[in-house]
């Protein structure tokens, strides 16, 4: 699988907290291998290929497209923030 980021996906990486970083970073990178992991769920609703891993209060939001074998990373964010 090849991985992509959204634009806004890195300025999020970068304002997260020092703690949280190396975890949700090494999630990411695990999307290539594995793009449905366990512990993930697909979104309702978008319409789309939507999916989403936890990664502590951390979601992931990614979207996977299996005939061009990409992973798009849409959203990285608080479990607050990341739905709206």
């Amino acid at each position: 699988m090849i991985l992509r980021f959204h634009p806004d996906v890195y300025k999020q990486l970068q304002q997260l907290p020092r703690a949280v970083f190396p975890a949700v970073l090494h999630q990411v990178i695990a999307l290539v291998q594995e793009a449905r992991p366990m512990g993930c769920k697909k979104l309702v609703g978008g319409g789309g290929n939507d999916w989403r891993v936890r990664v502590g209060e951390y979601r992931i939001v990614y979207e996977i497209s299996d005939k061009d074998q990409v992973v798009t990373v849409m959203r990285v964010a608080h479990r607050r923030e990341v739905y709206r």
